[in-house]
């Protein structure tokens, strides 16, 4: 037993990173790999099932993506009734790190496929897929599995998985959506123009940071006041920002923040209190395409982050680089 631990841990890396390109929750990935152990293990015990093994990365991608399917048509349901707007669990990790990747390296399809679409903006945009496209999307243009094992894994035929993929791919490349393309140079260039306009309490220089048809979502759980529907447009999005973040700087003794990698893009995790006494955490991820933020993605639900690393009182507000 100990062997086929130690053999499925060696991939465990790359089942999560499936699993969460798949369901954006890190919380779900992880209990879709587990489960993916448990149906490893039970293949193992079966004679006839362990002789269909042949490629072990390949049963287990199998494995692991069948499961995540499931959990995609169930969570659709959820997230319907969701309270307002929902957002991934963010992956917070230091400014200069390496994201976390439990040891999986991206191979050169993943990076192809994250040039114009990376970090939270690609996970907001697979939220809008039918839960098939957005298996075939992940598994074949990410992580290059081929259209025969895709199909198997939807239960369908290759010519309809490729269709699938075909379809998902003209959605998440769509020109209206928000585009992220920044190197972190510029994210962070431009995140230190956003930080300095909204410091100085006036709109216009925060207008010239905004693309004019920039959004902003915000994702509480109902847990904290948000708004319920995108705010989109420059001039909304920057009167909204200069309240949240004109009012960090109006009460800096009572706020801490840093800049952070979200899902591997430059942006701020904040710590405040509310108006009712209540510690608020923030995690605020930005898409940035030439030189604007195109879009903003305010995370307060409590809920999805209980795995942020802490903040310090040297972390005041505004954040230093």
């Amino acid at each position: 037993m100990q062997d086929l631990a130690t053999e499925f841990e060696a991939k465990r890396g790359r089942l999560l990173a499936v699993a969460q390109r798949m369901l954006g929750s890190r919380s779900e990935a992880e209990d879709a790999v587990q489960e993916t152990w448990l149906r490893y293990a039970g293949a193992l015990a079966d004679p006839a099932a362990r002789a269909e093994i042949r490629d072990l990365s390949a049963w287990l991608t199998t494995a692991c993506a069948r499961i995540c399917l499931d959990v995609l048509r169930s969570a659709r349901v959820r997230r319907e009734a969701y309270h307002g707007e929902w957002l991934p669990e963010p992956v917070v990790s230091p400014v200069g790190a390496t994201p976390p990747t439990d040891g999986y390296a991206p191979d050169p399809a993943e990076r192809a496929v994250r040039t114009d679409q990376v970090g939270t903006a690609l996970l907001v945009v697979l939220e809008r897929l039918a839960p098939e496209q957005r298996v075939a999307l992940v598994l074949h243009d990410v992580f290059a599995v081929p259209f025969a094992r895709v199909a198997d894994v939807l239960g369908t035929t290759e010519a309809a998985a490729r269709q699938l993929a075909s379809r998902a791919r003209r959605a998440v490349t769509a020109p209206d959506l928000p585009r992220h393309t920044a190197e972190p140079a510029e994210q962070r260039r431009v995140l230190a123009a956003f930080i300095a306009a909204t410091e100085s309490g006036e709109l216009d220089p925060l207008l010239r940071v905004l693309a004019p048809d920039v959004v902003l979502i915000g994702d509480s759980g109902g847990h904290f006041p948000a708004a319920r529907r995108p705010v989109v447009g420059a001039d909304k999005v920057g009167r909204f920002a200069l309240g949240l973040f004109g009012r960090a700087g109006r009460y800096a003794s009572r706020v801490l923040s840093r800049p952070v990698l979200v899902d591997g893009v430059l942006g701020l995790q904040l710590e405040t209190v509310h108006a009712d006494g209540r510690p608020i955490r923030l995690v605020t991820a930005f898409a940035v395409d030439q030189g604007r933020i195109t879009a903003i993605y305010n995370q307060l639900n409590p809920e999805k982050l209980t795995d942020l690393p802490p903040l310090n009182d040297d972390d005041h507000w505004p954040p230093r680089w």
